[in-house]
């Protein structure tokens, strides 16, 4: 079991995330912010190839095949929030039934946010809707940290681009890597400075860098070597400029 009082800034975990999670203490984390598989690859028809641009990745990624369940996390979950603790997780249509009748009636509350991603890719056969929205399930008890700002700030709808520019990594690419700007909106809402974070999917570390330059310290879990070298590299260069 590790020692949580002996973080000051951040600890990164190279495994499984079902087996590191049984090392975090009971009560100790006040924030679980993570982005698991949205089991959304066995519905794709594969990546689309044009010879006027690159590629379209419609492929996703082969860990989004992992068969992992919303019932898979309930008890470890509760079992390492604090009391006053929030869990945010990014999910995707197919599965926010599955969340909420998982979990709605083991939390006080159970609401939802949905980003809207300003720059979506384009629909080039014009056959269906833009895949513009993910969504955002929400759980907490009765006493949960929550900073609420301005009433047109706490909109359970946040715009925002995927990233992009200097932002996107470009190696490792990572198909789901996440924006800052929404991981901070959320870190503001749901938690203090000092409170612990908890993102258990790590990917290439943006919950990490967001949640180190709000001055909240950091436990990350990463399976994949590639994205866990990804995310020791961003992550300790974040601490020379905060």
């Amino acid at each position: 079991m590790i020692d949580v009082n002996t973080i000051d800034k951040y600890l990164l975990m190279h495994g499984d995330c079902m087996d590191k999670l049984k090392e975090i203490p009971d009560g100790s984390i006040d924030l679980i912010l993570c982005d698991p598989p949205y089991n959304l690859a066995k519905y794709s028809t594969g990546n689309m190839k044009f010879d006027w641009r690159s590629e379209i990745n419609n492929d996703v990624a082969k860990w989004d095949l992992d068969e992992l369940a919303p019932a898979d996390f309930l008890d470890e979950f509760k079992r390492v929030l604090s009391p006053t603790g929030n869990i945010f997780i990014f999910t995707s249509y197919n599965l926010i039934g599955k969340w909420h009748e998982v979990f709605d009636s083991e939390f006080d509350t159970f609401q939802f946010m949905v980003w809207h991603k300003t720059n979506p890719v384009p629909n080039i056969r014009k056959s269906s809707f833009l895949n513009s929205c993910e969504l955002i399930v929400c759980m907490w008890n009765k006493g949960h940290t929550w900073n609420f700002s301005k009433q047109n700030e706490m909109h359970n709808f946040i715009e925002s681009p995927i990233c992009m520019g200097s932002e996107r990594l470009k190696e490792p690419k990572h198909p789901t890597q996440k924006p800052l700007a929404v991981l901070k909106h959320i870190i503001k809402i749901a938690s203090n400075e000092n409170d612990l974070v908890l993102d258990m999917f790590m990917g290439v570390g943006s919950t990490g860098v967001a949640a180190r330059e709000l001055k909240r310290r950091f436990i990350g879990i990463e399976i994949d070597d590639e994205y866990y070298e990804a995310s020791e590299k961003r992550i300790k260069a974040t601490e020379s400029k905060v």
